[in-house]
């Protein structure tokens, strides 16, 4: 009977234990055109929500509920799935993601919305205080030094690095890259950056029109506990 009663009492607290998380997200819409509107609805398969559409920062922190998620931009709010307009852009989020950055893109060519989404990974075990993930968004290879550490970064590829520096203070930035069909490094970052410990951050390599050279964009993440 006392065993009975320990089980019974000990069932509330492995519901707890299990209960799905929410998840939560920052948004960003990298090298958005001035055309392209500063809002946007977010659907979650169930319902929408209305997102900023930042171009030089993380949105705000969002929370949309837990589990397995496919998500929609939309120009519109919408809660019934069956509404749903064919071809809106769409993600597709895993139930064990429980922090993300959704990196939105310009697509012209889509008529619903003209973008088009892409989820970041940023769960505590993939992106820690002070470590930046870098995304190199071009044909170029990319090397050289940020602060104490060695990057090495192939087109279309990420990688993450460890705190370049400790404490709060300055570290140089050497960074090389070479063309697709050369394979001479030329320097195009020579410079110091600012070390927060408390924050990670995302760095893009991009490549603008009419440029040779690719451009970095940092987006630092802080979040108050």
């Amino acid at each position: 009977m006392k065993l009975l009663f320990l089980i019974l009492a000990l069932l509330p607290t492995a519901a707890l234990a299990q209960k799905p998380k929410d998840h939560t997200c920052r948004i960003l819409f990298l090298s958005g055109p001035d055309s392209a509107p500063d809002k946007i609805h977010l659907f979650d398969g169930a319902s929408s929500i209305e997102v900023d559409l930042p171009r030089m920062n993380f949105s705000q922190v969002y929370k949309l509920r837990p589990g397995a998620l496919r998500l929609h931009l939309l120009p519109s709010p919408l809660d019934d799935p069956e509404k749903l307009p064919s071809g809106a852009p769409a993600a597709t989020l895993a139930e064990n993601i429980t922090d993300f950055y959704l990196l939105v893109t310009s697509d012209p060519a889509n008529p619903v919305v003209p973008m088009r989404m892409e989820i970041i990974n940023a769960s505590a075990d993939k992106l820690k205080a002070g470590q930046m993930l870098w995304l190199n968004r071009t044909k170029n290879s990319v090397s050289g030094t940020v602060g104490s550490e060695e990057l090495v970064i192939n087109p279309d590829s990420s990688v993450t690095l460890d705190p370049p520096a400790t404490g709060n203070k300055d570290y140089p930035v050497k960074l090389d890259f070479s063309l697709p069909d050369n394979e001479l490094a030329q320097r195009f970052c020579e410079t110091q950056w600012r070390h927060d410990p408390r924050s990670r951050s995302v760095a893009f390599i991009i490549t603008e029109p009419g440029a040779r050279a690719p451009r970095i964009l940092v987006f630092p993440d802080y979040r108050p506990k």
